[in-house]
């Protein structure tokens, strides 16, 4: 990654400009829609790369389903940013706040396989995340046509991320 980009917790003042980059995606039919409301009220789950002008490049969260399993979620790169390292620098963030948190067990659903498998996931059943379905995936207007694949990570322990 650049010297001119950095990776930090979002703040509130962030909800807007997360909501435009995911969005964009959204747009595409790779993600879903998040309005800056339900992004502010968990903007403590979210990270972000900034560059030096103050513009959010990338964005991500994590989605806690128990004290142990999370979600690796809301992964976003501006397409002007593809192919800089930002995807990666956004989910080793989200990976060091689970750690935080004393979650090891994450997991993402995602169109973008190769990036989960490049990274270090393996591919599972999603039946292995029955939190997840129950919240999330039974309300979904595409639960029935849903293309999106599980990958997961057991994570080590904070000293060990950070060292890597």
């Amino acid at each position: 990654m650049a010297p001119d980009l950095f990776v930090r917790r979002a703040r509130a003042a962030d909800a807007g400009a997360i909501s435009v980059l995911n969005n964009t995606f959204a747009d595409d039919g790779q993600m879903l829609r998040r309005s800056p409301e339900v992004i502010s009220l968990a903007i403590d789950d979210y990270v972000v790369v900034q560059n030096a002008a103050g513009v959010l490049l990338a964005c991500g969260a994590l989605k806690e389903y128990s004290p142990s399993v999370a979600e690796v979620a809301a992964i976003a790169v501006s397409k002007d940013a593809h192919g800089r390292g930002l995807g990666r620098a956004i989910v080793t963030a989200v990976e060091e706040l689970a750690v935080k948190r004393g979650i090891h067990d994450v997991f993402a659903l995602t169109l973008q396989p190769a990036f989960f498998s490049a990274i270090g996931y393996q591919r599972v059943d999603r039946a292995r995340y029955p939190e997840k379905i129950r919240r999330d995936c039974l309300g979904c207007a595409r639960r029935f046509a849903c293309n999106e694949i599980c990958f997961s990570r057991k994570l080590m322990a904070r000293e060990s991320i950070l060292a890597a």
